[in-house]
């Protein structure tokens, strides 16, 4: 597998995120989930991505089970800011510098390593201004608790006031076909300072792959029944869109979720999409994105059967569009 960097990180063209191992997506395996990221690191994958607030500190407890004897096989990323209650109740964004240093001592506990190798700002916290919090993240990497640091939906004006305290190695935000937000202007900023940038969701959360035909498709337990764009006629809209994909997949003789995959890393060196999965049989089908080739006619045809703006409904329900691009 080639390599891409992120700052003066090097890790695998595709990560592997774990969000959905713990929850949000359905009932969670962690035998399957572990199995999982073990075939990941077998593949050649090298960068995992979780965060604190995945299943309450669920998932980073799951990751630093996996890696055990491994853990110098891979680029281990994970994130604070996100609070979250007892109940699992959404309390806000804290970028403290003393919640920080807490969060990230309890990091490193729950995944059972001496240091985190990419610690993100998951959320900005408008509160506290940004040259505090990155401050107190750069006094983890002085004290040897993190390696690299990252931000995450950060909007590029505070992208660049983090990066005149600390360099910042990758910045994580949404992009897909169905979320080309970050090519109005993070991603001019990321390659104007030197920032890496990393793509979640970049299936559109599984609905990009065509397996989903109906909202009832989706676990009773699953968040995405709370998702705009897989709620009333948004669904309809957007499968429309994914019949357009899957045609030209067809032709390429590849996967919807494939093709997706590869659309994202064609739009250049420095994006690393993380798609996530807790099954193994996803997981060799999105790494074969990698043997996808796409030509400029094939990009052009693909940017017009799903153009800028195409998907219908919002991104987050109304609380989480105000925790984005700030």
């Amino acid at each position: 597998m080639n390599t891409r960097t992120l700052g003066r990180l090097t890790v695998s063209p595709l990560g592997l995120g774990c969000m959905g191992m713990s929850e949000f997506y359905g009932a969670a395996n962690d035998t399957e989930s572990i199995a999982t990221i073990h075939r990941a690191i077998d593949q050649g994958v090298t960068f995992l991505d979780t965060a604190d607030m995945y299943g309450w500190g669920r998932n980073e407890e799951l990751v630093g089970r996996a890696l055990q004897g491994r853990r110098d096989e891979v680029v281990l990323a994970t994130k604070f800011g996100n609070v979250r209650g007892p109940q699992g109740e959404f309390l806000g964004v804290n970028g403290s510098p003393e919640y920080v240093r807490q969060a990230c001592d309890a990091s490193l506990r729950r995944l059972g390593v001496d240091v985190i190798d990419l610690y993100y700002q998951h959320r900005v916290d408008l509160n506290v201004p940004i040259e505090e919090t990155i401050g107190a993240m750069a006094g983890l990497v002085r004290a040897g608790k993190v390696l690299h640091l990252g931000m995450s939906e950060a909007a590029p004006a505070t992208l660049r006031r983090a990066c005149a305290v600390h360099p910042i190695a990758a910045l994580q935000t949404e992009y897909s076909l169905w979320s080309r937000d970050p090519e109005a202007e993070i991603l001019a900023a990321c390659r104007e300072l030197g920032v890496g940038f990393v793509a979640y969701s970049p299936l559109g959360r599984g609905f990009l792959t065509g397996r989903f035909q109906r909202p009832e498709d989706f676990p009773a337990d699953d968040w995405r029944h709370r998702h705009p764009r897989f709620s009333g006629e948004n669904f309809g809209r957007n499968l429309a869109l994914v019949r357009a994909v899957e045609q030209i997949a067809a032709e390429k003789k590849c996967t919807p979720a494939q093709l997706v995959l590869a659309w994202v890393l064609a739009q250049g060196p420095d994006i690393v999409p993380i798609p996530g999965t807790r099954h193994v049989r996803y997981l060799e089908e999105n790494i074969g994105a990698l043997a996808v080739s796409l030509s400029p006619a094939d990009l052009s045809r693909i940017d017009a059967a799903f153009p800028v703006g195409a998907a219908s409904g919002l991104r987050y329900h109304a609380q989480g569009m105000q925790t984005i691009n700030r």
